[in-house]
């Protein structure tokens, strides 16, 4: 019999999450029925959604979150022994998955990746990299020639975003939280990058795209949504991935009259999850495969090593400690 491991939302969010927030258990694995296989977790996920996601669950809860892992066993014809396959199975080390029972978010057996590591499966070629294509292009669709804005443009979806938009030919200006942040982002081939801890967002815009802005998605609210939404151009289009500047609590920034750009520029805002294009879901991923294997698209993660250390890492990148996709080696 196995024995997992597993991370348990122990105590409820308060403002920013604390070690207390959680507690590791064991518990043994049951036998696997007809229709399921068993996954041993390699590389678990860290995610802004979670945070405010995991509000809605009872104390004692696992925690919630993707992982790939290997099939250690099966009796799923889809899933073979030794398969690396994506599950959302929470923050264990080993599962039993059924797929019938997934209406959303279903586990799939990965793309051959040859030399590139197993952990893009929840990344890049995962729900970041869909959440980065299909939100700038079904949402935005962005036009060659035209100004892309990005915020929390060095996380794992925001840096996605802006290297598809120089890919469709556009202008992209990236805001993120540090010096460091910044200069990769520029390394990337942003043209321009905006360090919001230390500048003036606004002013900083206007001298980088001062025609204006024509597409802008949004990862984290409040004031600089308001700022980046006051320099767009008229019928400009604003996909709302998240808005994780409010995620850990604390007073709600203030804006002004939010709805005035909208009637005076006649902008269009969308908020979107990614599983609307489930039927879609490898369109995305291959495409982003085959823009990383032509070296379009290159990818950074922030690795912490060792199953125990999963709230760590999930606190340090709520704090905005990572650069690029958030990961666990175990």
């Amino acid at each position: 019999m196995h024995i997992a491991k597993k991370w348990i939302y122990a105590k409820p969010f308060v403002d920013e999450p604390t070690l207390d927030n959680f507690e590791l258990v064991e518990e043994p694995v049951p036998e696997l029925q007809d229709g399921e296989f068993l996954i041993k977790a390699l590389y678990l996920s860290v995610d802004p959604y979670m945070r405010i996601y995991m509000l809605a669950n009872p104390t004692g809860s696992t925690m919630i979150g993707g992982q790939v892992g290997e099939v250690i066993e099966s009796r799923h014809a889809d899933f073979p022994v030794g398969a690396l396959a994506f599950a959302q199975v929470g923050w264990r080390t080993v599962s039993v998955c059924a797929p019938a029972s997934f209406e959303t978010r279903k586990p799939y057996v990965l793309p051959e990746l040859g030399p590139l590591p197993a952990s893009l499966g929840m990344g890049a070629l995962g729900t970041v990299g869909n959440t980065a294509y299909f939100g700038l292009l079904e949402i935005c669709k962005p036009q060659p020639g035209e100004t892309v804005v990005v915020s929390g443009a060095a996380g794992a979806v925001g840096s996605q975003v802006g290297q598809i938009a120089k890919i469709k030919g556009c202008r992209v200006v990236g805001i993120a939280g540090s010096a460091e942040k910044c200069e990769w982002l520029r390394q990337l081939g942003f043209d321009g990058a905006i360090n919001y801890k230390e500048e003036d967002v606004g002013k900083a815009l206007r001298q980088l795209a001062p025609d204006g802005v024509d597409c802008y998605f949004d990862n984290v609210g409040g004031r600089t949504a308001e700022t980046v939404k006051g320099q767009m151009k008229p019928f400009g289009r604003i996909a709302v991935c998240g808005t994780i500047s409010q995620y850990n609590g604390g007073e709600p920034a203030r804006v002004t009259d939010p709805q005035r750009d909208f009637v005076w520029k006649q902008l269009v805002q969308e908020g979107f999850s990614v599983h609307r294009w489930t039927d879609r879901w490898f369109e995305g991923v291959h495409q982003n495969l085959r823009w990383i294997r032509e070296g379009k698209l290159k990818v950074r993660e922030t690795v912490t090593d060792g199953f125990e250390n999963m709230p760590r890492a999930f606190i340090e990148m709520m704090r905005g400690g990572n650069v690029g996709k958030a990961v666990v080696k175990v």
